[in-house]
């Protein structure tokens, strides 16, 4: 598959943004245009209270052909905002770019014709220094017990991955919380697909609060977790299956 020719997606989830939705958008089109990116935005409002929605349908307005806007009446969660936009989605691969414009699109996208080789793109924060030691605390712990658990060695499991669209469609199971992008990763790399793991650079929020670090997602995180746990060695049927999506490298590849 040539990825100069084929479309991405970038789910966009949004949950009281209104600071910062409006310059996440911008960001990914000029990206898209810096890369010769045919790629389409889908808005995802979670739930907000603020002036989330009018700013994000105001930016559809103007560029109706690259911008879709879908509502939650409450709050969901980022993997069911996730999972309605691979849905919705019209492209070829799909990647998350939150609505708090944490993420340079250009650190993410830089990467995308890595799909030609492989199914999977997953980027790693290389300057951690600009979060807070906290942060990077709980996430160093949860590298360890997510690689120690699964067996595998990732670098980071929750930034803004790049995937082929039609391995999402493979997947049974779909976690609605924080825990989406771990639970996808382990479950399509056990499957066998292939990936790359590439360097990215994060900026500090400038508006906002982050909702990562909470204890309604810390909790979903930990029902994610065990769900994932029991699925993989207690579910051997789902940990074995190697019917590869048939437009996957991994297929193409295997042959």
């Amino acid at each position: 598959m040539d990825y100069t020719k084929d479309k991405l997606s970038v789910i966009m989830p949004a949950l009281n943004e209104e600071a910062n939705i409006c310059d996440a958008i911008s960001s990914t089109l000029k990206t898209f245009d810096l890369f010769k990116i045919d790629g389409e935005i889908i808005v995802v409002n979670d739930g907000s209270t603020d002036r989330t929605q009018p700013l994000a349908e105001g930016k559809a307005r103007e560029d109706p052909g690259r911008i879709r806007v879908i509502r939650h009446d409450r709050p969901k969660g980022i993997g069911a905002s996730f999972w309605e936009g691979v849905d919705s989605a019209k492209g070829d691969a799909i990647v998350m770019l939150p609505g708090d414009n944490e993420n340079d699109p250009q650190e993410t996208l830089r990467y995308y014709k890595l799909l030609e080789h492989v199914d999977i793109v997953i980027p790693f924060i290389f300057n951690r220094e600009v979060r807070p030691l906290f942060r990077n605390v709980l996430s160093l712990l949860y590298r360890f017990i997510i690689n120690t658990t699964f067996l595998i060695n990732f670098n980071y499991t929750n930034g803004t991955v790049l995937c082929r669209r039609s391995i999402l469609w493979g997947i049974d199971e779909r976690s609605d919380g924080f825990f989406f992008q771990t639970d996808i990763l382990i479950r399509a790399a056990k499957k066998g697909y292939l990936f790359a793991e590439v360097p990215y650079k994060v900026g500090s929020r400038k508006n906002g609060v982050s909702k990562a670090i909470s204890f309604p997602s810390l909790f979903k995180v930990v029902g994610g977790y065990l769900k994932l746990v029991g699925d993989y060695y207690f579910r051997k049927d789902k940990k074995q299956r190697s019917d590869y999506s048939s437009d996957s490298q991994t297929a193409a590849r295997r042959k």
